[in-house]
């Protein structure tokens, strides 16, 4: 966790120091679910917390959440989740615990920090399972329910397109059905096989993107997909950019249609 308070102009504030501390190890010391992991299973994330605004206790800015996982027989670590809430309003007191509690609403923050977390261990979950992450979500959901009656905002349908409720609602409706199984097909079928037979495994890839691409059909432009390809854009690069050729044109046109803002990385793609 890193919390990045310049643009207030107070930024070697103890308190910042602090939460920092405070929140590292509020994420690494909760216990999000019933299962033992050890230290080298656990998922790779970030937070970057930037403070824009200070009015006594209540703090404003936005938050960068990204995590990542291994690859088989790899030393590479695939990014899964890159998220930037730019909804993030909170008021704290310096030594105030942090405690999460599903079933109430306590602190802003902590709704936040909780509501990503989960969304990042239930991604993590579908990359490996077939619909692995649905129960992660439906906790996810929980917070974002109880953290609606709060003044807060991106907790409810008219807090804007790109929201916490916006990207929950989507990852959990059947329009986006598909869209754990990409990431399945993606991640466990795909990359997980690299080692094996990377022509195999980009075939799978293009499949998978093909699968998303229904998706946008239904939903052009839809958050869910944005936020995956703020994620993936420069490793689907880095895969089509080497090694063995495949058939890329019906790629290539896909991308296109579905991540116009990222037609730079397109164009490195070489057939």
């Amino acid at each position: 966790v890193v919390i990045d308070a310049q643009q207030t102009g107070q930024s070697n504030n103890q308190i910042y120091r602090t939460l920092e501390n405070q929140l590292t190890e509020f994420i690494n010391n909760t216990s999000w679910i019933n299962v033992e992991y050890k230290n080298q299973e656990r998922i790779d994330c970030n937070i970057t917390l930037i403070i824009s605004s200070v009015e006594g206790n209540t703090f404003t800015g936005t938050m960068q959440i990204g995590s990542s996982r291994p690859i088989y027989n790899s030393t590479y670590d695939s990014p899964v989740y890159n998220y930037n809430d730019k909804q993030v309003s909170f008021t704290y007191k310096e030594f105030d615990p942090l405690d999460f509690n599903i079933n109430s609403f306590d602190s802003n923050l902590i709704s936040v920090v909780a509501y990503h977390v989960y969304t990042m261990i239930g991604l993590d979950h579908a990359t490996y399972k077939m619909n692995g992450g649905e129960r992660f979500f439906a906790i996810a959901k929980q917070i974002v329910n109880t953290a609606a009656s709060s003044n807060f905002p991106g907790w409810r349908p008219t807090d804007g397109t790109q929201s916490r409720y916006q990207y929950n609602n989507a990852i959990l409706s059947n329009v986006y059905t598909e869209f754990q199984t990409a990431l399945y097909d993606y991640h466990r079928l795909g990359l997980d096989v690299m080692e094996k037979d990377q022509k195999e495994a980009k075939n799978i890839i293009i499949e998978s993107i093909k699968t998303l691409k229904g998706i946008n059909d239904r939903r052009p432009n839809s958050y869910l997909l944005r936020t995956f390809f703020d994620a993936k854009s420069d490793e689907i690069q880095s895969i089509f950019s080497g090694g063995p050729k495949v058939d890329i044109a019906g790629l290539i046109d896909n991308l296109n249609r579905m991540a116009p803002t990222r037609r730079s990385n397109w164009r490195e793609i070489k057939p």
